[in-house]
């Protein structure tokens, strides 16, 4: 909201290296730097970015903790997050098979599962200090209180039931059953795995096609391996008397048989179940293991059921790899073919990065681009349009004043677009063609005066830039610059001139609210003159076409110009006016009495000083 405060001070230009890896896609820092190599020299030349005073626009290069608050790209938590993954899988797996096949774990199982609810729990600690990416605005949060909210409403409470001591729990409650049942719990942990997936299938650095078929090899294994675990809990839970109505007790291959079953060795039970899991999976049973009781048969239902949309699953992936149908498979395409114009041309490090940001940025907001309403009727966009970012427009301080008309105009047109930090939108000295507004994030206009002195003011929501330039036909008095990631507002300059033509009286609004509102006050005190000289300039404008009109006779431009606001009384360059006895004359040749009367009705009511 405070576009007014203006800082001046001196800074040394400079550029940071970044340490990246080149054919890593990642998240989207809010460092990245822009990819516009036309405003790369720019940059070099311009001051260091000012530190912007809220929490979290530094980055990731300050360390394992900013301020309080650990950025999720730090190279140290990533290093965590792979180190979690690892204990997630172990979990995930381990779950299931100590469910099935163990009554209390073993001494050296135990002590390794205290480990790893160690390591969830600071896990678990460590997510009240991440920040994390809105979903909607892809900024960065670094704000506590919404961290810790966004957490505890998400997976807070099963991460923390995960982290209970289930097996001593179990041994101390004098080995009540029921209370096995809550291990499951801890397949919420399988998210990091799948999260893990995700991440990878971005990374160009491994095959696409590879990485598709283990993700699916390991979901099929962990299905059957769950399935397993199950059925053999089936057979357990039944009394030992009665181990022979169940499908192991039961089974005999050859002249093998499985009697006293829980007798064998643990091994040979685990790939027992398994084979039993995997030929029921794939429909293609032999008849040698079967169910038995009706519990049996009841959860052999239940599988079978699930193992047809799994499969379903399976096939349907393996098809869109075929096909390449996937909106991540286009991104890795689209940035290898980026990558091998790098390399063929040998651009710098700099602008690899700042190219790989902008890919990723755009393939994170795809729903802002304007092929998602492209099948939808004009109409239809333009109240989306209203909707979305009428009031942005609305709480801008260049449009108090104007009529609902224009500004309905303006908004209908607009474009939304991202921006990284670093990115130099607008260059001091530069030919302006588009007019910005600020939804969110915050930039900063570094203006260098011919004395050598740095101006600066800071653009925050409700913010415009680029209408000075546009407004007066001069070229752009300062370099806006992106501090934190933002969210604009874009209109191009020839939809905004079209429109002033029209609505040329908000047009002289504009001007007025540019040099007579506080919010612009200080941004225009150093071109005031050229602001006055324009407001000048397009009044005799006007005035010119008013008598032009009158001249030639034109009734319908005329009365267009008057009830826009152009006002007859005023005199052209030479002291012509319609009303004056020359013009008088030469309109009275061209129109009718009638017309003559219509025009100074319509002056009249439109003007309060001709009711004098």
């Amino acid at each position: 909201m405070a576009m007014g405060r203006w800082l001046g001070s001196k800074r040394k230009g400079g550029e940071k290296d970044q340490d990246e890896k080149e054919y890593e896609v990642d998240d989207v820092p809010d460092r990245s730097r822009s990819s516009r190599n036309s405003r790369l020299e720019l940059v070099g030349r311009l001051p260091p970015l000012r530190r912007h005073s809220r929490l979290g626009t530094d980055g990731r290069e300050e360390g394992f903790l900013h301020g309080r608050i650990i950025h999720p790209d730090n190279k140290l938590y990533r290093l965590w997050t792979r180190f979690i993954v690892v204990w997630a899988v172990y979990s995930t797996f381990l779950t299931p098979f100590e469910f099935g096949f163990f009554r209390g774990l073993p001494r050296k199982l135990f002590f390794l599962d205290i480990v790893g609810q160690i390591a969830f729990l600071i896990d678990i600690v460590l997510k009240f200090v991440v920040a994390y990416r809105d979903t909607d605005t892809y900024r960065i949060v670094y704000n506590p209180t919404s961290i810790a909210l966004r957490y505890c409403k998400s997976r807070f409470i099963f991460d923390l039931l995960g982290c209970f001591p289930w097996d001593a729990i179990y041994k101390a409650s004098g080995r009540k059953e029921e209370l096995r049942y809550l291990l499951w719990i801890r397949l919420s942990r399988a998210l990091k795995v799948t999260e893990f997936f995700t991440d990878l299938e971005k990374d160009i650095r491994v095959n696409y096609l590879f990485t598709r078929i283990v993700k699916l090899i390991v979901v099929e294994l962990y299905c059957t391996h769950t399935a397993a675990c199950i059925f053999y809990y089936l057979a357990t839970t039944l009394p030992e008397s009665m181990e022979g109505h169940t499908w192991i007790g039961s089974l005999q291959l050859g002249d093998y048989t499985y009697s006293n079953f829980r007798e064998i060795d643990i091994t040979k039970r685990y790939i027992t179940s398994l084979y039993f899991a995997i030929v029921t999976m794939a429909t293609v049973g032999y008849g040698d293991i079967h169910a038995v009781n009706v519990r049996e048969m009841i959860f052999l239902m239940i599988y079978v059921s699930f193992d047809m949309v799994l499969g379903a699953y399976l096939v349907g992936n393996m098809t869109a790899m075929i096909v390449k149908g996937s909106a991540t498979e286009r991104f890795r395409d689209r940035m290898k073919e980026v990558i091998r114009y790098m390399n063929r041309n040998k651009l710098g490090k700099d602008v690899r990065e700042q190219i790989k940001g902008h890919l990723r940025l755009q393939y994170e907001s795809s729903c802002t681009e304007a092929s998602v309403l492209q099948d939808i009727p004009i109409s239809i966009r333009a109240k989306i349009s209203q909707t979305l970012y009428m009031p942005y427009i609305e709480r801008t301080p260049l449009f108090k004043g104007c009529s609902a008309e224009f500004i309905h105009q303006i908004v209908i047109r607009l474009q939304e677009e991202f921006y990284l930090p670093e990115e130099v939108i607008l260059e001091q000295g530069s030919a302006v063609d588009q007019l910005y507004f600020v939804c969110q994030g915050a930039l900063e206009g570094v203006g260098i005066g011919e004395d050598g002195q740095e101006t600066i003011i800071m653009l925050e929501q409700e913010s415009s830039f680029g209408e000075v330039a546009i407004l007066c036909n001069i070229p752009q008095p300062y370099t806006v610059r992106v501090c934190e990631l933002c969210r604009l507002l874009r209109l191009d300059k020839e939809s905004f001139t079209h429109i002033l033509e029209i609505y040329f009286a908000d047009g002289r609004k504009l001007l007025s609210n540019l040099t007579e509102n506080n919010e612009y006050g200080q941004r225009v005190k150093h071109i005031e003159s050229d602001i006055i000289f324009h407001i000048g300039k397009q009044e005799a404008e006007l005035t010119l076409r008013v008598n032009t009109a009158s001249f030639y006779g034109d009734l319908h431009q005329l009365t267009g110009l008057i009830r826009a606001g152009a006002d007859p009384k005023k005199t052209d360059y030479d002291g012509r006016s319609p009303l004056l006895p020359k013009g008088m004359k030469i309109l009275c040749s061209f129109l009718s009495m009638k017309g003559l009367i219509s025009i100074l009705l319509i002056n009249l009511g439109a003007h309060p000083c001709w009711r004098q």
